[in-house]
């Protein structure tokens, strides 16, 4: 079966591939500003639908007691989509713009195994612990914890890394035994959409499990935030959008999932191998075009190594350009969009205001007249006050900051509303430590250290989000805890 839709792709609702009310919407290529297809484009009236069919199945089938199904159903979908891994791989990096690199991991293969991880999880989870014989208020009780699913999940997502964040989503909410209605990002639809079509015919999944929703219209996601009959909003996106899903989720009390944005530091410490040191933070930046919320963006250098430092960065920004991402060399391929295009230009302009300098870079490639490029730029002579210091740009834009010891650059580091990642390098290991228990982040590397996997628990402090994704913890944010005791 192929899955590269002639003209369009159905939503998923209620276990039916079908229609979007409002007819479709173009999907465009970021590399070459071609319309590629289209993809459903769905009503309220659709995403209504596709809620009431999420909540009769959570609430009147056993879909969330039975963990050896749910385990089964999850290894289906993984097994399918892997049969079909030259065509999607394909279709992220059309769709996507992403580097054909990635697709053999976070834009596809890795997410896709990740199902395994989270199926295992089903069937092997401590459901329910005993906590034995106690004596409140003089009575004998054997008590116990139950963990249970929380109910109908409304999965919002992006478009930077789809398959990636699509699936740390509605893999541990199904494992968990709750059912999902997934809005993906109107500039990225096909990566959901083409699941619901594997989900529709090569699985057991049962009908209103997985319902997939995708629109041009926002305020159809937003529905999730505001509809009684979901539990619980698990929202990836940017910090100023996640504030509007709590403040909108607040009416219904349910509980949220924030993974929000972030501005992380790259430390380098004065005895690490600074050409190493800024030849990764280099790389870190530009991957991807630097669309990726955990993403490295401040690099912290000793003040006596600057010059040094803008040196090896910007060589290394330059044998890294914005390229073709069908190249199978290609490390920066394009912007998701025009409107990021035109935000990112926008902030390097702002730079120059600001009284930066820009070190490499800083427009769009010359051998590039079609595409949403922006080469790989470099930014020297601000302080950790400028505003491209200090706020999310998502593009490939690093600015590279003085600091004056270990202690400056932890309060470097630490002076941003976020708190999502963070990588230091160097050699004493007493050094090291001290740098990464005083960063306050949700994740840190060392020395080009990488935590991305599915048992590792991903999230932010600060403005950077609420909760856990991936890993045991992850897996937990879908579950509720329930105490029953019984005389003894």
């Amino acid at each position: 079966m192929a899955l590269r839709p002639a003209s369009s792709s159905d939503l998923l609702i209620d276990g039916k591939l079908v229609p979007g009310s409002a007819g479709t919407f173009d999907i465009v290529n970021p590399a070459t500003e071609e319309i590629i297809g289209q993809a459903a484009d769905a009503t309220a009236a659709d995403m209504d639908t596709a809620i009431a069919a999420a909540r009769r199945a959570f609430d009147t089938t056993d879909w969330s007691r039975d963990h050896a199904f749910r385990a089964r159903c999850l290894r289906q979908l993984r097994d399918a989509l892997l049969a079909h891994a030259d065509e999607l791989r394909a279709l992220a990096t059309e769709e996507v713009g992403c580097p054909t690199f990635l697709t053999s991991g976070p834009q596809f293969e890795g997410p896709v195994n990740d199902l395994g991880y989270f199926a295992d999880l089903a069937e092997n989870f401590t459901w329910t612990e005993d906590l034995g014989e106690a004596k409140p208020m003089g009575l004998k009780n054997h008590r116990e914890i139950r963990r249970e699913a929380v109910g109908v999940v409304g999965a919002i997502t992006p478009w930077n890394f789809p398959h990636q964040i699509n699936f740390a989503k509605i893999g541990p909410a199904l494992a968990a035994g709750c059912t999902v209605v997934l809005k993906p990002a109107p500039d990225t639809p096909w990566a959901a959409a083409l699941v619901g079509k594997v989900i529709a015919e090569e699985t057991d999944f049962p009908p209103g499990v997985v319902n997939i929703v995708t629109s041009s219209d926002h305020s159809v996601g937003a529905q999730l935030s505001t509809d009684p009959r979901v539990d619980i909003v698990s929202f990836t996106g940017s910090t100023a959008t996640g504030k509007k899903v709590m403040a909108a989720a607040s009416e219904s009390l349910k509980k949220v999932f924030l993974e929000l944005g972030g501005k992380s530091a790259f430390i380098v410490l004065d005895d690490a191998d600074l050409k190493s040191a800024c030849a990764m933070a280099a790389f870190a930046v530009v991957t991807h075009a630097g669309q990726g919320c955990a993403i490295t963006t401040r690099l912290l250098v000793p003040r006596e190594k600057l010059d040094e430092a803008i040196a090896a960065t910007r060589d290394a920004m330059a044998g890294l350009p914005a390229s073709d991402p069908t190249d199978a060399g290609t490390i920066c391929g394009p912007l998701i969009s025009a409107t990021q295009l035109e935000r990112v230009e926008g902030y390097i302009a702002l730079a120059k205001e600001e009284g930066g300098t820009i070190e490499t870079g800083g427009g769009r490639p010359a051998d590039k007249d079609k595409g949403f490029f922006i080469e790989p730029t470099l930014i020297s002579g601000l302080d950790n006050s400028a505003r491209v210091a200090r706020e999310e740009i998502f593009g490939p834009v690093l600015v590279i900051i003085a600091h004056d010891g270990d202690d400056d650059a932890i309060r470097i580091a630490n002076d941003s509303p976020y708190g999502l990642s963070g990588m230091v390098y160097g050699t004493d290991e007493d050094r090291i430590t001290k740098v990464v228990n005083g960063v306050r982040t949700g994740t840190m590397g060392v020395n080009g250290g990488i935590w991305y996997a599915a048992d590792v628990p991903f999230g932010g402090y600060k403005q950077s989000g609420i909760g856990r994704e991936m890993g045991v913890a992850g897996f937990e944010e879908y579950l509720e805890t329930k105490a029953v005791a019984r005389p003894a």
